[in-house]
C-alpha cells in the first residue's frame, strides 16, 4: 500500500514509518503539518492516510480539517485518524464525509501492532475502523435516540464489534457466540435502525453510521 503519515512528534512519525516499512508498505509521505499534510493528499492520492488529528501550527484539529478537505476534493480517500483522547466530534465530521474507507483509533493502539495494521488495511479496503471507547461514547450520546434506546446490551456489542469493521465470524470470536447468534443480532440491529435490505448500500456500514447526524 502507498500512505502518506502524518504525525508531529518525531519520534512516533519514524517509529510508525518503520512498522509499516517492515510490512511491505510504502510510505510516500511522512509530515508533520496540516498544510503539508493536504498537500500530500491531493497530489499523492494514497491508498490510505493515517493522520494525527492534532498537527501544527495550532494543534487544534489541523490534521482532521486536512483529512476532511482532501476527501472532498479526492472523494472516498481512505483517512484512519489518530488520536491521544476521545473525541466523538471528530469521528462524527469525518464519517460525515463519507461511509467508506474511514478509521478512528487511539494513539495506545498504535503500540499493539497487529491489531493497528488490521485497522489501516480494513480502512484502505473501502472499511471502518472505529476504537471501541469511540464506538462507546457516540453509542452514549445517542441513547436517547429510541432507535438506538431499543438495541439490548448484547445487541450494542455487536454493533461495536461492527464499527471495528470484524466479519460475523468474528464477532462470534470475539462475544462467545455462535455465528448464527450474530446473524440474529445484526438482524435485529437493522430492523431496529430501520435499515432496510438494500442492492447499493452496506447495512453493516449504514448501522454503525446510523447514530452519526450532520
Amino acid at each position: 500500500m502507498r500512505i502518506v503519515l502524518a504525525e508531529d512528534h518525531f519520534l512516533l512519525r519514524d517509529g510508525l514509518t518503520r512498522l509499516l516499512q517492515a510490512y511491505d508498505h510504502e510510505v510516500v509521505a511522512a509530515v508533520a503539518d496540516g498544510p503539508e499534510l493536504l498537500r500530500a493528499l491531493t497530489e499523492l492520492a494514497p491508498d490510505v492516510a493515517i493522520v494525527d488529528v492534532r498537527l501544527p501550527p495550532d494543534f487544534t484539529d489541523e490534521g482532521l480539517r486536512a483529512a476532511v478537505a482532501a476527501r472532498r476534493q479526492v472523494p472516498g480517500l481512505p483517512v484512519l485518524l489518530l488520536s491521544q483522547y476521545v473525541e466523538p466530534l471528530y469521528a462524527r465530521e469525518l464519517l460525515a464525509t463519507g461511509s467508506a474507507g474511514v478509521g478512528y483509533v487511539l494513539k495506545d493502539r498504535v503500540t499493539q501492532g497487529g491489531e493497528f495494521l488490521d485497522s489501516v488495511r480494513r480502512v484502505a479496503a473501502g472499511g471502518t475502523a472505529m476504537d471501541p471507547e469511540v464506538v462507546a461514547q457516540l453509542l452514549a450520546r445517542k441513547a436517547r435516540d429510541d432507535r438506538f434506546g431499543s438495541l439490548t446490551a448484547r445487541e450494542r456489542e455487536v454493533l461495536q464489534c461492527l464499527a471495528q469493521g470484524r466479519s460475523n465470524a468474528g464477532i462470534a470470536e470475539t462475544l462467545c457466540i455462535t455465528e448464527k447468534a450474530v446473524a440474529k443480532h445484526i438482524g435485529n440491529i437493522f430492523t431496529k435502525l430501520d435499515l432496510p435490505q438494500s442492492e447499493t448500500d452496506n447495512r453493516r456500514v449504514l448501522a454503525v453510521l446510523a447514530y452519526v447526524d450532520r
